[in-house]
Protein backbone atom coordinates (compact mmCIF):
# COMPACT_ATOMS: atom_id res chain seq x y z
CA UNK A 1 0.00 0.00 0.00
CA UNK A 2 1.35 3.32 -0.74
CA UNK A 3 2.05 5.97 1.75
CA UNK A 4 -0.99 8.00 1.48
CA UNK A 5 -3.18 5.28 2.19
CA UNK A 6 -1.39 4.27 5.06
CA UNK A 7 -1.70 7.79 6.80
CA UNK A 8 -5.28 7.51 5.82
CA UNK A 9 -5.90 4.42 7.56
CA UNK A 10 -3.10 5.51 10.78
CA UNK A 11 -6.13 5.74 13.79
CA UNK A 12 -8.92 5.08 11.17
CA UNK A 13 -11.62 3.60 12.92
CA UNK A 14 -12.59 0.88 10.47
CA UNK A 15 -15.55 -1.84 10.94
CA UNK A 16 -15.01 -4.62 8.54
CA UNK A 17 -18.94 -6.61 8.34
CA UNK A 18 -18.22 -10.32 7.53
CA UNK A 19 -14.31 -9.53 8.54
CA UNK A 20 -14.18 -13.02 9.99
CA UNK A 21 -12.72 -14.78 6.94
CA UNK A 22 -11.70 -14.56 3.32
CA UNK A 23 -11.82 -10.80 1.56
CA UNK A 24 -13.33 -9.33 4.86
CA UNK A 25 -10.67 -11.05 7.32
CA UNK A 26 -7.82 -9.91 4.70
CA UNK A 27 -8.77 -6.41 4.75
CA UNK A 28 -9.22 -6.37 8.53
CA UNK A 29 -5.64 -7.46 8.71
CA UNK A 30 -4.33 -5.21 6.23
CA UNK A 31 -6.08 -1.99 7.65
CA UNK A 32 -4.99 -3.20 11.12
CA UNK A 33 -1.28 -3.55 10.09
CA UNK A 34 -1.49 0.18 8.55
CA UNK A 35 -2.15 1.07 12.18
CA UNK A 36 -6.33 1.55 11.90
CA UNK A 37 -8.38 0.42 15.09
CA UNK A 38 -9.98 -2.51 13.67
CA UNK A 39 -13.24 -3.64 14.61
CA UNK A 40 -14.60 -7.35 12.54
CA UNK A 41 -18.24 -8.11 13.08
CA UNK A 42 -19.85 -11.06 11.97
CA UNK A 43 -23.26 -13.16 13.30
CA UNK A 44 -20.94 -16.22 14.59
CA UNK A 45 -18.97 -16.03 17.79
CA UNK A 46 -17.32 -19.12 16.92
CA UNK A 47 -15.65 -17.22 13.65
CA UNK A 48 -15.03 -14.19 15.08
CA UNK A 49 -13.30 -16.18 18.05
CA UNK A 50 -11.31 -18.15 15.45
CA UNK A 51 -9.97 -14.99 12.75
CA UNK A 52 -9.19 -13.14 16.21
CA UNK A 53 -6.42 -15.83 16.62
CA UNK A 54 -5.05 -15.08 13.05
CA UNK A 55 -5.24 -11.16 13.30
CA UNK A 56 -2.81 -9.15 15.16
CA UNK A 57 -4.16 -8.34 18.96
CA UNK A 58 -5.43 -4.79 18.43
CA UNK A 59 -8.54 -6.27 15.89
CA UNK A 60 -11.80 -6.20 18.42
CA UNK A 61 -14.54 -7.92 17.30
CA UNK A 62 -18.49 -7.92 17.98
CA UNK A 63 -21.48 -9.75 17.04
CA UNK A 64 -23.79 -8.59 14.49
CA UNK A 65 -26.48 -9.58 12.33
CA UNK A 66 -26.98 -7.75 9.32
CA UNK A 67 -30.01 -9.57 8.25
CA UNK A 68 -32.11 -8.06 11.10
CA UNK A 69 -32.43 -4.22 10.31
CA UNK A 70 -33.18 -3.54 14.37
CA UNK A 71 -29.85 -4.81 15.53
CA UNK A 72 -28.23 -3.02 13.02
CA UNK A 73 -29.90 0.09 13.97
CA UNK A 74 -29.28 -0.28 17.24
CA UNK A 75 -25.58 -1.64 17.18
CA UNK A 76 -24.97 2.08 14.82
CA UNK A 77 -26.70 3.90 17.44
CA UNK A 78 -24.81 2.91 20.03
CA UNK A 79 -20.98 2.87 18.60
CA UNK A 80 -19.31 6.83 17.94
CA UNK A 81 -19.34 7.33 13.98
CA UNK A 82 -16.83 5.33 12.00
CA UNK A 83 -14.09 6.57 9.83
CA UNK A 84 -14.84 3.49 6.95
CA UNK A 85 -17.44 1.01 6.85
CA UNK A 86 -16.60 -1.95 5.12
CA UNK A 87 -19.45 -5.09 3.82
CA UNK A 88 -17.30 -7.83 2.86
CA UNK A 89 -20.40 -9.70 1.99
CA UNK A 90 -21.64 -12.95 2.64
CA UNK A 91 -21.85 -16.96 1.50
CA UNK A 92 -25.30 -17.77 -0.01
CA UNK A 93 -25.94 -20.51 -2.25
CA UNK A 94 -26.26 -19.94 -5.99
CA UNK A 95 -27.58 -21.63 -8.97
CA UNK A 96 -29.67 -21.89 -11.45
CA UNK A 97 -33.16 -19.76 -11.45
CA UNK A 98 -34.98 -22.81 -12.11
CA UNK A 99 -33.53 -25.18 -9.62
CA UNK A 100 -32.26 -22.77 -6.39
CA UNK A 101 -34.82 -23.59 -4.00
CA UNK A 102 -36.96 -20.31 -3.60
CA UNK A 103 -36.00 -20.75 0.37
CA UNK A 104 -32.28 -20.46 -0.39
CA UNK A 105 -33.11 -17.62 -2.87
CA UNK A 106 -34.81 -15.61 -0.52
CA UNK A 107 -31.65 -16.06 2.46
CA UNK A 108 -29.47 -15.32 -1.04
CA UNK A 109 -31.26 -12.08 -1.37
CA UNK A 110 -31.54 -11.08 2.57
CA UNK A 111 -27.72 -12.20 3.65
CA UNK A 112 -25.72 -10.49 0.81
CA UNK A 113 -28.62 -7.68 -0.43
CA UNK A 114 -30.48 -6.53 2.38
CA UNK A 115 -27.88 -6.93 5.04
CA UNK A 116 -25.75 -4.37 2.77
CA UNK A 117 -28.62 -2.26 2.18
CA UNK A 118 -29.38 -2.02 6.21
CA UNK A 119 -25.73 -1.13 6.93
CA UNK A 120 -25.84 1.49 3.93
CA UNK A 121 -28.91 2.85 5.74
CA UNK A 122 -27.93 3.21 9.41
CA UNK A 123 -24.02 3.69 9.10
CA UNK A 124 -22.94 6.54 11.22
CA UNK A 125 -20.03 7.60 8.96
CA UNK A 126 -17.95 10.58 9.64
CA UNK A 127 -17.57 13.34 7.30
CA UNK A 128 -15.15 12.24 4.66
CA UNK A 129 -15.31 8.88 5.63
CA UNK A 130 -16.48 5.88 3.48
CA UNK A 131 -18.56 3.31 3.09
CA UNK A 132 -17.54 0.13 1.00
CA UNK A 133 -19.63 -2.57 -0.54
CA UNK A 134 -18.23 -6.43 -2.48
CA UNK A 135 -20.34 -7.58 -4.99
CA UNK A 136 -19.04 -9.38 -7.45
CA UNK A 137 -18.13 -10.35 -11.44
CA UNK A 138 -21.47 -11.80 -11.88
CA UNK A 139 -22.80 -8.12 -12.11
CA UNK A 140 -21.31 -7.52 -15.80
CA UNK A 141 -20.49 -11.58 -16.54
CA UNK A 142 -23.99 -13.19 -16.12
CA UNK A 143 -23.83 -16.71 -15.35
CA UNK A 144 -26.47 -19.21 -16.30
CA UNK A 145 -25.21 -21.16 -13.37
CA UNK A 146 -25.48 -18.02 -11.12
CA UNK A 147 -28.57 -16.41 -12.10
CA UNK A 148 -29.53 -14.80 -8.60
CA UNK A 149 -25.93 -14.18 -7.34
CA UNK A 150 -25.38 -11.74 -10.51
CA UNK A 151 -28.63 -9.84 -10.22
CA UNK A 152 -28.08 -8.95 -5.81
CA UNK A 153 -24.17 -7.95 -7.22
CA UNK A 154 -25.99 -5.92 -9.17
CA UNK A 155 -28.26 -4.54 -7.14
CA UNK A 156 -25.84 -3.79 -4.65
CA UNK A 157 -24.02 -1.75 -7.22
CA UNK A 158 -26.47 0.38 -8.12
CA UNK A 159 -27.54 0.73 -4.73
CA UNK A 160 -24.07 2.09 -4.23
CA UNK A 161 -24.55 4.64 -6.49
CA UNK A 162 -28.35 6.07 -5.69
CA UNK A 163 -26.37 6.03 -2.28
CA UNK A 164 -23.22 8.07 -2.81
CA UNK A 165 -25.68 10.84 -4.44
CA UNK A 166 -27.80 10.72 -1.47
CA UNK A 167 -24.80 10.85 1.29
CA UNK A 168 -22.33 13.38 -0.56
CA UNK A 169 -20.94 15.19 0.09
CA UNK A 170 -20.49 14.51 3.31
CA UNK A 171 -19.60 10.14 3.15
CA UNK A 172 -18.58 8.35 -0.23
CA UNK A 173 -19.55 5.31 -0.80
CA UNK A 174 -18.14 2.80 -3.70
CA UNK A 175 -18.11 -0.77 -4.56
CA UNK A 176 -15.34 -3.47 -5.11
CA UNK A 177 -16.30 -6.47 -7.55
CA UNK A 178 -13.90 -9.46 -7.64
CA UNK A 179 -13.82 -12.82 -9.75
CA UNK A 180 -13.57 -15.95 -7.78
CA UNK A 181 -10.93 -15.82 -5.08
CA UNK A 182 -8.92 -18.13 -3.10
CA UNK A 183 -10.92 -18.50 0.00
CA UNK A 184 -12.61 -20.71 2.61
CA UNK A 185 -16.15 -20.02 0.32
CA UNK A 186 -14.83 -22.76 -1.24
CA UNK A 187 -14.54 -25.24 0.91
CA UNK A 188 -18.53 -26.20 1.05
CA UNK A 189 -18.20 -27.79 -2.36
CA UNK A 190 -15.21 -30.19 -0.80
CA UNK A 191 -11.92 -30.82 -1.64
CA UNK A 192 -12.76 -32.31 -5.36
CA UNK A 193 -15.15 -29.85 -6.46
CA UNK A 194 -13.09 -26.88 -4.98
CA UNK A 195 -10.20 -28.27 -7.15
CA UNK A 196 -12.92 -28.25 -10.08
CA UNK A 197 -13.67 -24.87 -9.47
CA UNK A 198 -10.10 -23.48 -8.82
CA UNK A 199 -9.07 -25.53 -11.98
CA UNK A 200 -11.92 -23.94 -14.52
CA UNK A 201 -10.81 -20.41 -13.33
CA UNK A 202 -7.28 -20.79 -14.21
CA UNK A 203 -8.56 -21.94 -17.63
CA UNK A 204 -10.71 -19.00 -18.03
CA UNK A 205 -8.89 -15.80 -16.47
CA UNK A 206 -6.62 -13.93 -18.96
CA UNK A 207 -4.09 -13.24 -16.05
CA UNK A 208 -4.20 -17.20 -15.82
CA UNK A 209 -3.81 -16.90 -11.68
CA UNK A 210 -6.80 -17.42 -8.99
CA UNK A 211 -6.84 -13.83 -7.03
CA UNK A 212 -5.88 -14.27 -3.52
CA UNK A 213 -7.73 -12.29 -0.57
CA UNK A 214 -5.03 -9.63 -0.41
CA UNK A 215 -5.46 -8.85 -3.65
CA UNK A 216 -9.39 -8.00 -3.01
CA UNK A 217 -8.27 -6.11 0.48
CA UNK A 218 -5.75 -3.77 -1.61
CA UNK A 219 -8.26 -2.60 -3.89
CA UNK A 220 -11.09 -2.04 -0.63
CA UNK A 221 -8.67 -0.04 1.14
CA UNK A 222 -7.86 2.03 -1.97
CA UNK A 223 -11.66 2.79 -2.61
CA UNK A 224 -12.07 3.69 0.92
CA UNK A 225 -9.36 6.02 1.46
CA UNK A 226 -9.04 7.62 -1.89
CA UNK A 227 -11.34 10.75 -1.05
CA UNK A 228 -11.84 11.68 -4.83
CA UNK A 229 -13.65 8.08 -5.52
CA UNK A 230 -17.62 7.66 -4.47
CA UNK A 231 -19.92 5.70 -6.75
CA UNK A 232 -17.23 3.52 -8.02
CA UNK A 233 -17.40 0.18 -9.06
CA UNK A 234 -13.89 -1.36 -9.13
CA UNK A 235 -13.52 -4.75 -11.05
CA UNK A 236 -11.03 -6.96 -9.29
CA UNK A 237 -11.21 -9.85 -11.72
CA UNK A 238 -8.32 -10.97 -13.56
CA UNK A 239 -10.06 -10.10 -16.50
CA UNK A 240 -13.08 -12.31 -16.23
CA UNK A 241 -15.38 -9.97 -17.20
CA UNK A 242 -13.66 -9.53 -20.63
CA UNK A 243 -14.13 -13.63 -21.24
Amino acid sequence: MGLPMLEKLMGARTLVVGGSSGIGEATAAMAAAAGARVTIASRSQNKLDAALTRLPRVVEACILDVTVPTEVEAFFTHQPPWDFVIVAGSAARSGPARTLPLDDAHAAMQNKFWGAYYTGRFARVRDAGSITFVSGVYSVSPSAKAVLQGAINAAIEAMARGLALELAPHVRVNTVSPSTTDTPLWDGLGESGRLEKMNTMLVRLPLGFIAQPDDIAEAILYVATNRFATGSTVLVDGGDALV
